[in-house]
């Protein structure tokens, strides 16, 4: 890929934003993100203990994705 790039040790994602192995249930670790379709980004995870990648599909900017529709929606601040 060559418009991907990895990031370095100890990124900023939470533990809850790190998936867990399929296979093992370790906790993976980002390897790199790539641009996905507009809007998107691929992210691989690898796992450190069987050497597996994951990759997952994530909304770039999470207020330009679905939920951009739910604000738009009928729900409004309180006056």
């Amino acid at each position: 890929m060559p418009s991907s790039h990895a990031l370095p040790a100890g990124s900023p994602l939470s533990a809850l934003e790190h998936p867990r192995c399929p296979h093992c249930q370790i906790r993976t670790f980002l390897a790199g993100i790539a641009p996905g379709p507009a809007g998107y980004e691929l992210r691989t995870f690898e796992c450190p203990k069987c050497d597996r990648a994951q990759r997952t599909l994530v909304v770039n900017d999470p207020m330009n994705g679905d939920a951009r529709g739910w604000l738009a929606g009928g729900l409004k601040p309180p006056d």
